[in-house]
């Protein structure tokens, strides 16, 4: 095995990584919905502890999914989270007010009241959606950088990445493909948010405003993703020649990307069935619960495809837009050949962490959350 697949290896993984962390935004998305679908303080405690059992997940994937790409891609690392600071801040910083709200809003003696951390929740649902969508659209619409490599061996300013503009990441919110990104990836997670409280909710009152739920927001959903998805596949992106490493446009890149990795475009579509599966089902069933799973599969079907015809068939998974030969590739920003070896000896480990994970989510689902519960005094978030 050379470098080649260890570089596709290490993508696949991100991929995989960033597919399951999508899917985990339906802590987010739920917390989005607590004020219009929590009518009273039982109500609203039942969907704030039915979250309060995931939210860890979903903080915990993102930071590992980070810390993938820091170990894997060290030059993507240095270039975004060094140059788009500002947004990755702000992501940052609506997770952390999630973790402390899940930590401290049921604690006795919590001055700050509940409802403040209510909103800290309402901010995360919405906020982190949106730029977690906004920052991955930058994988296909591109950033404001330039790449130096020579700078290494420049005494006082070895400085490999820099920022090109003063917003420093702010400005990929002005990107309309972007922002289309960042909306489909909030109305996915309301969307998934309604399908989880379907299944692990048993309150009658709930469940059908979680139905209502599926259908506003999964019509949302699909728009903006069959917006995203066409402007996507119409756009010029970036090729690179595997020859000389030399970056040029090309018309229609990623629909081509799809055509020339078939089993890409079947994965694809194999997630969009599943996640319209979940919906209709959810939607039009007497009292169906297995959505979340119908479409959480679907869902990382779907992001993983994203992902591979954003960074495989010699893509360029992280277009410059300042310079086009400083746009980042899995071959010209990887970590070296012992290091993805050596790391690709951990990574065998993943399927047991999955396992694990897989057990203690079945064993904290095994008793649905009821009112009776929320009126006892065990504990609650």
């Amino acid at each position: 095995m050379n470098e080649i697949f260890y570089q596709h290896y290490w993508w696949f993984l991100i991929s995989l990584l960033g597919a399951i962390l999508v899917f985990l935004l339906f802590v987010q998305g739920g917390q989005s919905m607590l004020a219009t679908m929590g009518k009273n303080e039982i109500e609203k405690s039942m969907m704030v502890n039915s979250l309060g059992r995931k939210w860890e997940f979903t903080f915990t994937t993102l930071v590992v999914f980070g810390g993938a790409f820091f170990a894997s891609f060290p030059l993507f690392y240095s270039t975004s989270f060094g140059g788009a600071y500002w947004l990755w801040m702000a992501i940052l910083f609506s997770f952390i007010i999630q973790a402390v709200s899940y930590e401290y809003r049921s604690k006795s003696g919590n001055f700050l009241g509940k409802n403040t951390y209510d909103t800290f929740l309402l901010i995360n649902g919405i906020v982190g959606p949106v730029l977690l969508g906004v920052a991955v659209g930058t994988f296909f619409t591109g950033a404001d950088f330039v790449v130096e490599k020579g700078n290494l061996t420049t005494p006082g300013s070895p400085v490999i990445s820099s920022w090109t503009n003063d917003w420093h990441g702010l400005e990929a919110l002005l990107d309309v493909r972007n922002l289309l990104l960042g909306v489909t990836v909030l109305f996915l997670a309301r969307t998934q948010g309604a399908l989880y409280f379907m299944n692990n909710i048993k309150d009658d009152t709930l469940f059908e405003r979680s139905r209502k739920q599926v259908l506003v927001n999964g019509i949302v959903f699909v728009l903006f993703f069959l917006s995203f998805v066409t402007a996507t596949l119409l756009a010029t992106g970036y090729e690179t020649n595997p020859l000389t490493g030399e970056v040029f446009p090309r018309a229609y890149k990623y629909f081509h990307n799809l055509v020339e990795m078939p089993w890409v475009a079947f994965m694809f579509l194999v997630g969009v069935v599943l996640v319209l599966y979940a919906l209709i089902r959810s939607v039009f069933g007497q009292h169906y619960t297995r959505g979340i799973w119908f479409s959480g599969i679907g869902t990382v079907l779907v992001v993983l495809s994203l992902f591979f015809i954003a960074g495989y068939n010699n893509t360029p998974y992280y277009p410059s837009v300042a310079d086009m030969q400083s746009s980042l590739t899995i071959y010209n920003s990887s970590s070296s050949l012992f290091t993805l070896e050596t790391m690709s000896v951990v990574s065998l480990l993943i399927p047991f962490v999955l396992a694990y994970i897989f057990y203690v989510w079945r064993a904290m689902d095994k008793k649905p959350i009821t009112a009776t519960e929320m009126e006892s005094n065990e504990h609650k978030y």
